[in-house]
């Protein structure tokens, strides 16, 4: 069982209509199942153009898939569940970018100079600008601004949205003819993504806080489990149905707990868990790849 209340969309799965009917099928589908369920959520990878169902939970996700199919009616490819990781640069960067560039009638440019650094964890994307007065034509700093939020959604680990970061425009350069807010709004959009490489980006993964109530003869061999999934043990305290288990473990650890649980403890015992934080998730050349869902099955 998952805590739904007030939890992000930790875990998601791709999914593609398999025809013109199925898909606006799907889009009104999709609306009606958003509208009654606030943890379940719907985006569009600007990569790929695919339709992303985000949730809290396996089971979460694989009801309102069943749902689509079963009650909708729809016909669809399902990707692969994939943790929702986000990513987050990890050392201050002072970085410069010129986007320059000269056609047959008029040019483009502009030059940026930004200072991209870690914000608190929770607070967010900040931004400021500290070129005073007239410098720099306030168009421009808007398109500054705009090209900074259209990288937020996808960063340069795996394409994961990026968090609590930190950006300030320190000093721009525009040309009377060849500058304009678009020309900004590609300068910010190149500069930040460098700078957000050169800052060391980590992905961070959901951390779960899992319960495990299980008979006490079985409780030795779900531990055993419990650390082969990376977890860190709480607390194992005596139940009134025998022995409450309490671990943070990473939520890609978790895929497929239910089916492992059942033989471990004869069927007797049931968990809970609910997301607790994020963490920086250590690298694993064995993982399978991060990034949009892929390998559609039926």
């Amino acid at each position: 069982m998952v805590d739904h209340t007030m939890q992000p969309g930790i875990i998601e799965v791709a999914i593609e209509p398999r025809s013109k009917a199925d898909d606006a099928k799907l889009k009104a589908a999709l609306a009606e199942l958003t509208a009654e369920d606030p943890s379940f959520r719907v985006s569009i990878d600007p990569e790929s153009g695919q339709t992303i169902l985000k949730g809290v939970s396996e089971l979460h996700l694989d009801g309102r898939i069943d749902l689509l199919k079963r009650v909708y009616g729809i016909d669809a490819h399902i990707g692969a569940l994939q943790v929702a990781f986000l990513e987050r640069i990890t050392r201050r960067v002072e970085h410069s970018y010129t986007h320059k560039k000269q056609t047959s009638g008029t040019g483009q440019f502009a030059a940026v100079t930004l200072i991209v650094e870690p914000n608190g964890p929770g607070k967010g994307y900040a931004f400021e600008s500290t070129i005073g007065g007239d410098a720099v034509p306030k168009a421009y700093i808007s398109g500054v601004e705009k090209g900074l939020e259209s990288v937020l959604p996808s960063g340069v680990v795996a394409g994961f949205p990026v968090v609590d970061v930190k950006v300030q425009l320190i000093d721009a350069k525009f040309h009377d003819v060849d500058s304009s807010a678009p020309t900004f709004e590609i300068a910010a959009r190149a500069c930040f993504r460098e700078a957000l490489q050169m800052g060391e980006s980590v992905l961070l993964e959901p951390v779960m806080k899992v319960e495990v109530l299980t008979p006490e003869d079985c409780a030795a061999a779900v531990i055993r489990d419990l650390n082969l999934r990376r977890a860190r043990l709480l607390v194992r305290r005596a139940h009134s149905d025998g022995v409450a288990v309490t671990a943070m473990v990473p939520l890609m650890s978790m895929f497929g707990y239910v089916n492992s649980l059942r033989p471990t403890s004869q069927g007797r015992a049931s968990f809970s868990m609910q997301l607790d934080h994020y963490a920086e998730a250590p690298p694993n050349d064995d993982d399978p790849p991060f990034g949009p869902a892929v390998g559609m099955r039926a």
